[in-house]
């Protein structure tokens, strides 16, 4: 095994997972990173590549148990220790309570939430061994209250803060560092350009997230001393109300 320290990304996505992974990467770390395609990784493994970092993705789906167990027996065994697990699967698929299906809604809940609990599960359990490392939870302005016709995404995104909460407290004092991020605010990303031009308008004024921005609170997070950890950090452009 290299000595190589990793850092795991779960839902390596084009905007906000990628800038999180490019950012470990340009640290030093091996930027393992997912998706359950393989082929919409490839750019991004490129782009570290071609910045003079270490990639290797992987085509997983992150609900799956013994995939995820598989993973992160993989990376361990012939890329390195797993020093930071970030899970970033969003989910956020609106509908109306009246119409939302039972399947539809089990499966927001096993994306957002159960997935988050598989993968953070199965680093942990390698990380206590070594008495460090760092998960991060990728939250919502969901994480916080629900809205109207966001009642899976929601449901699944409280879920998922009050893991992390458990997690931390039961990990911490093992010297793993759980935090769980609150992004309250639109992204800047090609969904959020194409569908919602005027709230994309708002970017030439700082009214929207920059992922490379949100990429280094999570580094920060990473980096900070143990006598200062933060549990939960939100970030939301200066626009946003909360």
């Amino acid at each position: 095994m290299s000595s190589r320290k990793a850092a795991l990304i779960v839902g390596a996505g084009d905007a906000t997972g990628g800038a999180i992974a490019r950012r470990f990467a340009r640290e030093g770390y091996a930027a393992c990173v997912t998706r359950r395609s393989l082929d919409k990784l490839q750019p991004l493994v490129a782009q570290i590549e071609a910045e003079g970092g270490t990639a290797h993705a992987f085509a997983s789906d992150a609900r799956k148990e013994e995939e995820v167990v598989a993973l992160v027996e993989r990376i361990e065994s012939t890329i390195g220790l797993i020093e930071v697990l970030v899970f970033n699967i969003g989910a956020n698929v609106p509908e109306s309570i009246l119409d939302e299906t039972a399947r539809k809604y089990f499966k927001v809940w096993e994306m957002a939430c159960f997935s988050g609990f598989l993968n953070g599960r199965e680093v942990a359990k390698r990380m206590v061994a070594r008495e460090r490392g760092t998960i991060l939870f990728t939250g919502a302005t969901a994480s916080l209250r629900g809205s109207a016709n966001f009642g899976a995404f929601s449901g699944a995104k409280m879920a998922l803060r009050a893991l992390a909460q458990s997690m931390a407290r039961e990990l911490g004092p093992r010297g793993i560092h759980v935090a769980h991020t609150v992004i309250d605010g639109a992204i800047d990303t090609e969904f959020i350009r194409s569908n919602f031009p005027e709230r994309y308008a708002l970017k030439a004024e700082d009214g929207i997230l920059n992922p490379e921005h949100i990429a280094d609170a999570y580094w920060m997070l990473h980096a900070q001393p143990r006598d200062a950890w933060t549990h939960e950090l939100d970030l939301r452009p200066w626009s946003e109300k909360f």
